[in-house]
């Protein structure tokens, strides 16, 4: 199946690698996992795999999340996410397979995907880091408004509202964040731990999901080679 996993982001500290580098990491929980669904073109229109993590008790979950485990022979879990994946990929997984961090043992470079901090509303310079107005005394008390938004102002023909993608004051965070091709510094098979190289979005115990990096720049695409 695809190397993908769902796990919980621990936290950061620091490790040395083989060099004797001092490596900023972060520690992520992954798995183990199970297959809670099996998806086919025949019966519903597409290949994937969906995978579930974190067991809880029933009364913490629903009627109807209880059954659709039940179905692969599990008790309630928390997450389920779903997975593209190959014919051939669907072929060779099994309904309630448990899968854990063994699945990236050849993997040197990981995508990881998680729900970013919510910083609530932000004025531009929070927000876009805006240089914002003269610091003197003309400018009266407007030293952080994000200035004209000129044309901007109106979408002509359309709307009267400005042009969606303006960068305004509004809500900041609580988005998808994607961070690509980090490295993995370190696994930890025993408790399921995997140390990748750099920050990952969202708080600590926050839910991310871990594949195989789809996008490599040249330099990383020959470390990944090498191995």
């Amino acid at each position: 199946m695809p190397a993908t996993l769902i796990g919980r982001k621990i936290g950061m500290t620091r490790l040395y690698d083989a060099a004797g580098k001092n490596v900023p990491v972060t520690i992520i929980e992954l798995g183990p996992c199970h297959v809670s669904q099996v998806k086919t073109t025949e019966t519903d229109g597409y290949n994937a795999v969906q995978l579930s993590f974190d067991e809880i008790k029933a009364r913490n979950s629903t009627r109807q999340l209880i059954g659709h485990d039940g179905k692969a022979g599990l008790t309630p879990r928390r997450s389920h996410r779903e997975v593209r994946a190959t014919p051939e990929e669907v072929a060779a997984v099994k309904l309630g397979q448990e899968v854990k961090l063994d699945i990236f043992d050849a993997i040197k470079f990981v995508d990881v995907i998680g729900q970013s901090k919510g910083k609530g509303f932000a004025g531009v310079m929070k927000r876009y880091h805006f240089g914002g107005l003269c610091a003197s005394h003309g400018t009266e008390r407007k030293h952080r408004s994000g200035g004209s938004i000129a044309s901007h102002a109106t979408n002509r023909g359309y709307s009267g509202r400005p042009k969606k993608g303006k960068k305004m004051h509004g809500h900041m965070g609580d988005e998808r964040v994607t961070m690509r091709s980090l490295a993995i510094v370190a696994r930890d098979k025993e408790r399921n731990l995997l140390m990748v190289k750099g920050a990952v979005p969202g708080a600590n115990q926050g839910l991310v999901i871990i594949r195989e990096a789809v996008r490599l720049y040249k330099g990383k695409a020959e470390l990944a080679k090498a191995s």
